[in-house]
């Protein structure tokens, strides 16, 4: 602001005020020299995420779940064998933490197991001196009073799937019989209330619920939940919904509709990484997700997949010494490649920000792993109107820590973006 307000007036550049401002930017970490960037985008996380797949039941036909239901399970012994393998690769391949995606299939269908697992894998966090996150993946209809105490007491986070208000949810999330869940989604957020524990909610677009997402992020807005959007991705199971798949142009006016309504109660936490499908605008990075470089999907019998969108085609099992070495040097499955080595890609804007999306869909539409994504001209036409959105909600929570910026300067760390 300092920097800014020297030109209130017009006035010329001087070379040392101008170097001076630079590197004052650059020491508290606002900006960065174009090398250390790209050093940057060449590291790899520090955290090893593994999807465990807990089983293959449930208790919703989702319109666009990749999964083919069963009643085959996780059992306990396996189970263990899984956290042991994926500590070991965390170890070997020198990660700091690991966080666990507790999934399905519906997870709380074997939620015994969930909690098992946890303390096993706290355990092995602290003889290994890792960090450890876990998080419950669930349609949210079957929560029990008991399972959110246990989740609070053994500090296992969780994220709720919800896709609309009525019948925009009920449209995607039915139960096996046809019924909607919506009720019962909506039943297990005030009992979450109640024990204040705040999930983070999974919102899931396709063309049978776009017109509902404005009404759905009010909606999470005035109970001050955390969501994500994502865009629906084309998947063998999905036919008997018809055609899930959108135009841009309506998905871009949808989406729009859904940022007039966010501006509207602007939350006090970031959006950047949260509102645009697998984008991340708030750091830049050179690969879309850790599918082939720092992510696991261990199925309910032990075998290791690279993406759990195709978590059939395994590439080794959980008795291996490294699995995810295995996985990352894998030339076969699915190629999450850097975004500079895609064609369409390499001298984009928004490159460090799309990461060239999802690999999985844009194989699936084009042949190729090389290529942009699909999203691409929805991703370019939102990127614009997001950042005028968080920085809306930059001005808005300034000014309310800091009404009067000439009579003291803001001394909390994490006033702007929590």
């Amino acid at each position: 602001m300092r920097l800014l307000d020297n030109f209130k007036q017009p006035r010329k550049l001087q070379r040392r005020f101008v170097s001076l401002a630079l590197d004052d930017l650059i020491e508290k970490g606002l900006i960065r020299p174009v090398a250390e960037r790209v050093e940057l985008l060449a590291q790899r996380p520090s955290i090893l995420t593994a999807w465990l797949h807990l089983t293959n039941a449930c208790n919703l036909r989702c319109a666009y779940c990749y999964i083919y239901k069963t009643p085959s399970k996780m059992e306990l012994t396996r189970g263990k064998q899984a956290v042991d393998a994926v500590f070991r690769s965390a170890i070997a391949q020198g990660f700091s933490g690991i966080k666990l995606k507790y999934a399905g299939g519906e997870p709380t269908l074997n939620f015994e197991l969930v909690l098992t697992l946890h303390c096993y894998a706290q355990e092995l966090a602290n003889k290994n001196e890792l960090s450890l996150d876990g998080v419950l993946l669930s349609n949210g209809v079957g929560l029990t009073d008991r399972m959110i105490e246990d989740l609070q007491n053994y500090g296992i986070r969780l994220m709720v799937s919800l896709d609309g208000l009525d019948d925009f949810h009920d449209g995607q999330l039915p139960f096996i019989n046809g019924k909607g869940s919506f009720t019962k989604v909506m039943d297990s957020l005030d009992k979450l209330a109640k024990y204040s524990l705040v999930p983070s909610i999974s919102i899931t677009v396709s063309s049978l619920n776009l017109q509902g997402l404005p009404t759905l992020v009010e909606l999470l807005l005035a109970r001050q939940l955390p969501f994500s959007i994502n865009f629906f991705r084309d998947n063998n199971c999905t036919q008997t919904f018809g055609d899930l798949a959108f135009q841009e142009a309506e998905i871009i006016s949808a989406m729009r509709a859904a940022f007039t309504a966010i501006e509207r109660n602007l939350p006090p936490y970031s959006l950047l990484g949260s509102l645009l499908d697998r984008t991340r605008l708030d750091s830049p990075h050179n690969r879309t997700c850790g599918v082939g470089n720092s992510y696991l999907v261990i199925d309910q019998h032990g075998a290791v997949a690279k993406c759990h969108m195709q978590i059939e085609q395994t590439i080794t099992d959980v008795d291996t010494a490294d699995p995810l070495a295995l996985i990352n040097t894998d030339s076969i499955g699915i190629q999450n490649l850097p975004v500079t080595e895609k064609e369409g890609c390499r001298d984009c804007t928004w490159r460090y920000y799309c990461a060239g999306g999802c690999p999985a869909l844009t194989y699936r539409a084009t042949g190729r792993y090389d290529v942009k994504s699909p999203n691409c001209n929805i991703y370019k036409a939102l990127f614009p109107d997001l950042i005028r959105l968080e920085g809306l909600r930059l001005l808005k929570y300034g000014s309310e820590f800091n009404p009067q910026p000439h009579e003291s300067d803001c001394a909390c760390d994490d006033c702007a973006c929590g």
